[in-house]
Formats: structure tokens, sequence, C-alpha cells
């Protein structure tokens, strides 16, 4: 299993032709189902791009429209469709974000209205869903660093959140959210999971900073899965989310942990395509190059399944966003899988935004729909293969820096 500075993996023509497709297609999602007034972009929709059944049909997540103002940079750079549509269109975004989206001291709600930005199903304010949101927000204040109103709209809406608010200062941990009926949620980020972005977003506000010793609070859990040694046992997507934003390579936290994140993700990476290889017996599909569970739906319903650590409802679904979302990590072992499904399965399961949410290889059940989420890891985590540019957006923030600079220290080489 190599490590980054190691593996000297490089893409072929093919390789690059192949992204470039993918990276387009998951580009065109947000384009096309983000609301061109309040930017916020549906959860999901059907695989050729028309409305999902009734119940979904018009609901954003905030987390995926951070990872459509990060998609929006993108395209901008790619110069897939005119920079200044998409300049507005990010602007438009953050300005329904800070006048006109409901807020509790700067956290926002899980799901909303995409059109008029009203909470859904008595949904929570979501801590991470904010902080997903957020990284795309100061991704595109730096992306579009030139615009003055950007850059302003952008900051006032990371000094507005009130991260000491949603502190438990008991234990350290940050809650996991907030409902106006009853309060504060009794859920507290307690492990190592997609966590890590909220945690450096915290520490480094500008104007509501939690104090540093909090990235120690949560536990980190040392997982074996055969020669594998990793911490984190959560699926994939706990791994995948936070550094398509963060850039950890080269890291590590100071004492006492002294982890480098990138790597271990890289490691369970590798961890997880040796779980799905375990499961042969009962899945005989799953090969070295048709692999990947993480939370998404199934035959019988949304699953969060994916953990290494659990057989759980596993019925030998595959879900390519779980290789997608790890190409910035081990792309010698994913892209290789995603090809595989696309040349196999591609005439069912690939269209207009790429590939479907997941798919049963022997049974042949598609689902019908893609989820901006799984689109979103897919194109970032592209992205920051082929040229590390998310990255380097979002770590020029000033905040960003400044915790990252009192949390990692350089790996010695």
């Amino acid at each position: 299993m190599p490590t980054w500075a190691a593996s000297n993996f490089t893409l072929s023509p093919s390789d690059e032709s192949f992204l470039e497709d993918l990276s387009r297609r998951s580009f065109l999602f947000f384009w096309e189902q983000g609301d061109p007034h309040t930017g916020l972009v549906l959860d999901r929709v059907r695989t050729d791009g028309s409305a999902p059944p009734a119940r979904s049909a018009d609901f954003a997540s905030m987390a995926t429209t951070g990872f459509s103002l990060t998609a929006l940079c993108i395209g901008a750079d790619r110069r897939w469709l005119d920079p200044n549509e998409l300049r507005e269109r990010v602007r438009s975004t953050l300005r329904h974000l800070v006048y006109n989206q409901p807020h509790q001291r700067g956290w926002y709600y899980h799901f909303v209205n995409w059109k008029t930005g009203e909470r859904a199903w008595r949904c929570e304010l979501s801590t991470i869903d904010t902080a997903l949101l957020l990284a795309g927000i100061l991704t595109a204040q730096q992306y579009f660093a030139d615009d003055g109103e950007i850059f302003r709209l952008a900051q006032a809406l990371y000094e507005r959140v009130d991260f000491q608010w949603m502190l438990d200062k008991s234990t350290g941990l940050i809650r996991m959210g907030w409902k106006p009926e009853t309060g504060f949620l009794r859920s507290v980020w307690a492990e190592y999971r997609e966590n890590i972005i909220l945690q450096i977003l915290a520490i480094g506000s500008p104007t509501h900073p939690i104090p540093t010793r909090c990235w120690y609070s949560f536990e980190r859990e040392s997982i074996q899965i055969g020669p594998y040694h990793f911490v984190g046992r959560g699926p994939l997507f706990t791994h995948q989310f936070p550094q398509a934003w963060l850039d950890l390579r080269g890291l590590r936290d100071r004492a006492p942990y002294g982890i480098d994140y990138f790597q271990n993700s890289v490691t369970a990476t590798y961890a997880h395509r040796a779980f799905c290889l375990s499961l042969r017996g009962l899945y005989p599909a799953y090969s070295e190059n048709l692999w990947g569970i993480t939370p998404s739906d199934s035959e019988i319903g949304y699953l969060s399944w994916g953990s290494p650590l659990s057989r759980r409802d596993i019925d030998g679904t595959v879900v390519p966003a779980a290789p997608a979302g790890s190409l910035m990590f081990a792309p010698e072992i994913c892209l290789p899988a995603l090809r595989a499904m696309q040349e196999q399965f591609g005439e069912y399961i690939y269209g207009r935004y790429g590939f479907t949410d997941a798919f049963q290889p022997m049974s042949l059940w598609v689902n019908p729909d893609v989820v901006g989420l799984d689109v979103g890891i897919t194109l970032l985590s592209a992205e920051n293969l082929r040229t590390g540019r998310v990255w380097n957006w979002f770590m020029r923030a000033s905040g960003i820096q400044r915790a990252v600079n009192q949390v990692f220290q350089r790996v010695r080489s």
C-alpha cells in the first residue's frame, strides 16, 4: 500500500478522458439542480435529471449546497460554462444565505425548501451540514477573492456562526445539532468521523473560536482489518468528506495522537476494499475492481451501511461514491474500480450526472436516483486527484490556516 509521496500515480490519457467526462457530468448536477435565485441544491433527483418522488421533490440539503459552491469554482476554473454566469450563481447563493435563509446563531437546518429556504420535516440545525456548507463558502471566497462582494458575504457567514454555543463545555465536544422544540440534541461528536472539518472551522473561527484543546476531546478508536491498521470505524464517507477540502498531506496532529490523517484515509480505503473482498463467499460479484459500500439507498430503502466492522444489512450492493470519494487517497485502486463499473454496467448505472447512487450487480437492481452528496464527493475528489485545486483554494482561508497551524505539524520525511 503506497503512501501519497511514494505512489507516483500518473493518469493516462484515457484516465483523464474518463475523469473529465465524469467530472463534467457531476458539475452539471449542481448547475441544473440548484435554484438560480437561492442557490440551494436539491438533495436528489432521478438519474435523467427529472424530479424525484414527491416527498423529496422540493428539498435541498445544506451540505449539498456546500459541495455546489465548490463545484461552481471547479466549473469556472475549467471553463465548462461562462465563468461570469458561475460567479453570479455564487453571488446569489451567498446573498440568499446572508439575508434570507433562516438560521440560528449562524447554524442552518439540515434540509430546507430549495426555493424558499423554509425548514423541512422539523429537522435539526445540523452542525456538520453547516460545516460542509461553510467549506464551500470559504472555497468560493478564495477562488473569487477578487470579487469584493463575494469575499465580504462569505466572511460574514463564517463570522456569524457561534461555535461556542454548540460546544458542550463540560466535555469539550461539539453537539450534533439543535431543534427549536426541544433544544440541543443529546448526541455529540464524540469520536473520529467526518467532524474533523467542523473542529477545524470552529478552532479557526475569527469571532467565536473554541479552544484548540477541543481537538483532542473526541475519541480515536484504533481499527484492525486484516493487515490494515487505522483510526475511524465509520464508512468511507467519514474519511472523505472533510478531506475533500482539508489538505492534510504531510501533516500530523500534535501529541498525544500524532496521526497522519491523510495516510490514515489511504489505509482506510484499502481496508474497505479488503472488507468487501472478504464478503465474496456471500456476494461473488465483489472483486478487486467491483467494490464499495457507503450509506446509500438499497432495494429495501436507505441504509447507513459501510462500516468495516459490521456486515449488517449488506446484500451485495455497490455504491460507486465509495471508491469515487477516495480517488484523492488511492487512485491506483479506485480509478480501475470506477472504470470497470462503467464498462460493465454503464448502460444501466451511468447517466446525465455520472453514476447512480447504488446498484446490485447480481440482481441488476439500480437506484433510479442520484444523490447530491455522492455527486459532490465524486467531483471534489477527482479534482483533487487531477490538480489539487480544491485543497489549494480552501486552505488559503485565514481561519483555516490559523487552525491548521495550531493543531498540526509537518511529518518528518
